[in-house]
């Protein structure tokens, strides 16, 4: 046993949570599982996991079950986490913490553990996020980043998705990736990235080995930046495994529980002004392909393109379903609105076929539930619909939709934009109304997050019939 006064060790661990099924709902701690780590041989001293049963059985729905194999039946009899929080802690406080996406998920649903029962949290003296790690060192042959993926590139087998077998696997890969880092850098011109294209590695991964890399980069505050530890006017060389000022950047970030489509859409939709709508049937379905975009907060992101440019698609006098939906908000509280409209066949086609192309894109060991754009309601078949996404961005304390909408005047056939007083949804809800007609120019947003992933059709520009 490790002496509970040597806070030396790594504090490897992960949470297995519920998954919430609806908007403000939140987590559930299900099983926690950790190793302390030898930071000298990188070899496990001791583990410790257990199941830990919800305050609300109800949380674990067919989502929950379907991530991660717990079922309520696998915890009924399992502690409380206020029963393991003193263990909890003492593995925790004051030891170095490491895991893959701690920082933006499981250190959080902790400290939301601890503050529901009233205790203060752990702390750590420092933290190791693999994702933030891996991604500015490893991401641009390694594919999405998931644990799930960088295992089989390393032919480690399967993620398992429970608590003590992901940290044990988290433990392995940064072996692995640190081994060759370390090869390459202390012999840059022998080993090299293309060099290390792994044989278990996947299409997708594969296909990002062209891709670039995330554009954060460590920075020394020791030294000025021309200028070597000699005195030397030269380039300052920094530590290749430094990562305390990404860390820093990552932890400055505001956590979110939600899907960061606000900011995935306005970075999509800011670079289409001179890219081409195309009508469903200017769309050749051989020509369509995916690729991989760089995007900052970690994970690559898939683009859907049509000869080699962003697919983007227009149709005009789409009949409106349903009206403007405020069912979801975002992480800053506003309402994330869209709307339903009829789909026509030419377009279903379109959608359909990119649907299947980038479903098979996706990662065929992922927990994701691919939610097909296309609705098709039983009953209601030859009734298909999709649904339009109206993003915002924050302005200050309001903020403003991205897409732009104009109206039409049939008697005259003039077209003027809507000029909204503020970011009022009546004001919308009042011109995008059920059975009304309207012209739509919107891009392909593919997106895998939290065990669901699909195609948004994000709008770009909305000229509404307001007969």
């Amino acid at each position: 046993m490790v002496s509970s006064i040597d806070r030396s060790e790594i504090a490897f661990f992960d949470l297995e949570t519920t998954v919430p099924t609806r908007h403000g709902q939140g987590f559930a701690i299900l099983e926690f599982g950790s190793i302390l780590v030898c930071p000298r041989k990188l070899v496990e001293l001791e583990s410790y996991e257990t199941l830990v049963r919800p305050h609300d059985l109800s949380l674990i729905s067919t989502l929950s079950v379907r991530a991660n194999g717990i079922t309520a039946d696998a915890v009924v009899s399992a502690p409380t986490f206020s029963d393991i929080a003193d263990k909890v802690y003492d593995i925790l406080h004051g030891r170095i913490w490491a895991g893959h996406n701690i920082i933006r998920f499981d250190c959080v649903r902790l400290r939301e553990a601890f503050a529901q029962i009233n205790r203060p949290p752990p702390e750590p003296k420092g933290t190791i996020d693999s994702l933030a790690l891996l991604t500015q060192r490893f991401g641009r042959r390694a594919g999405n980043m998931k644990m799930a993926t960088l295992a089989d590139y390393f032919g480690l087998g399967k993620q398992s998705h429970r608590s003590l077998d992901d940290v044990r696997m988290n433990l392995e890969v940064l072996k692995y990736c640190a081994t060759v880092l370390f090869l390459e850098s202390s012999l840059p011109d022998i080993f090299t990235e293309n060099s290390w294209v792994s044989p278990n590695s996947t299409t997708r991964t594969r296909s990002n080995a062209n891709a670039t890399g995330p554009s954060i980069s460590p920075s020394s505050s020791n030294s000025p930046p021309n200028q070597s530890a000699s005195g030397v006017g030269q380039q300052a060389q920094h530590d290749p495994f430094d990562l305390g000022p990404l860390i820093d950047k990552i932890e400055n970030e505001a956590m979110e529980e939600e899907p960061p489509t606000a900011a995935v859409e306005t970075a999509a939709i800011s670079d289409t002004d001179t890219i081409e709508f195309l009508d469903p049937d200017q769309v050749s379905i051989p020509s369509v392909t995916i690729s991989l975009v760089p995007f900052f907060r970690g994970p690559q992101k898939i683009q859907i393109l049509h000869r080699n440019t962003q697919l983007q698609i227009r149709c005009n006098a789409l009949k409106i379903r349903f009206g403007i939906s405020t069912k979801f908000v975002d992480q800053a509280g506003r309402p994330r609105l869209s709307f339903v409209v009829d789909a026509p066949p030419n377009l279903c086609g379109v959608l359909d076929a990119c649907d299947n192309i980038a479903k098979r894109f996706v990662d065929s060991d992922s927990n994701s539930e691919w939610r097909p754009v296309v609705s098709r309601k039983p009953g209601f078949y030859n009734s298909p619909t999709v649904r339009l996404q109206l993003p915002t961005v924050a302005e200050g304390d309001s903020a403003r939709w991205i897409t732009e909408i104009y109206q039409k005047e049939s008697s005259s056939l003039s077209v003027e934009r809507v000029m909204f007083s503020r970011y009022d949804v009546a004001e919308l809800e009042a011109l995008i109304r059920q059975g009304s007609l309207v012209d739509a120019c919107f891009l392909l947003d593919p997106y895998d997050y939290r065990q669901s992933a699909g195609i948004r059709l994000v709008a770009k520009k909305l000229i509404v019939d307001s007969n």
